[in-house]
């Protein structure tokens, strides 16, 4: 990959169980690949989403392992904000939800000093891993001590994987991410970000609140994920 490009859509439940019913329920494919994450204390089922426009792309539930400790200080927090508490409670409110994205980059440290010059602190360039029944995944992303995604998630997190990434192992699935769109308030700030990223293939839009959209193609026909919920 010499681009950057959407990596992963991240959905948030709070346990893995819902979340499988989630996806079946909303996509109409049970999700079944996926691991442990020893780093946070994190678990995932992933699902391969890529298409024409978006390759080697997937979308990950994600939950707090319940029978597993974080290896990260206790003074940190999980990434994508698992540990905030109204995140929990929303989730907990409103069932599994999408929440965040994660940008696949080339080079990270050149990336992550981009975003810097943005005045943007996307945090700690950290190493992390999951076994898989193919082996070893291994791979680098960014993660802010206090955990905080930023922009309401619309900033994307950044990974840089190792030789394999997840999408090798994956089989079609069904499900293709068509566009994903951005809508912030701040909508020039979040586009200078994106663009210093390099990510391609995703739209900025002006809006009142933040909300990631992403269309998917589906054996249910089209769906489409927001990252708001209803009152």
């Amino acid at each position: 990959m010499t681009v950057a490009r959407v990596d992963h859509l991240v959905v948030c439940a709070t346990d893995l169980a819902s979340g499988v019913r989630w996806c079946e329920h909303t996509l109409g494919v049970v999700p079944t690949a996926g691991g442990e994450h020893p780093l946070m204390g994190t678990h995932n089922r992933i699902l391969n989403i890529s298409s024409p426009a978006h390759p080697r792309a997937y979308l990950e539930v994600i939950a707090i392992n319940p029978g597993a400790a974080s290896a990260i200080p206790a003074s940190a927090r999980r990434w994508f904000d698992m540990d905030d508490a109204a995140l929990q409670q929303q989730v907990a409110r409103h069932g599994p939800q999408l929440i965040h994205w994660v940008a696949s980059v080339p080079d990270l440290q050149a990336r992550h000093a981009a975003l810097a010059r943005q005045r943007v602190d996307r945090g700690a360039i950290v190493t992390a891993s999951r076994p898989t029944p193919q082996g070893l995944l291994q791979w680098q992303i960014t993660v802010r001590e206090d955990g905080q995604r930023l922009m309401g998630g619309c900033l994307p997190t950044l990974i840089e994987w190792g030789a394999v990434h997840p999408c090798d192992s994956l089989p079609a699935s069904g499900v293709q991410l068509q566009s994903l769109t951005l809508r912030h308030p701040q909508a020039d700030a979040l586009q200078a970000a994106v663009t210093a990223i390099g990510v391609q293939g995703v739209h900025v839009a002006p809006a009142t609140a933040p909300c990631i959209e992403a269309v998917l193609a589906t054996p249910r026909g089209p769906v489409t994920l927001t990252s708001e919920t209803a009152a």
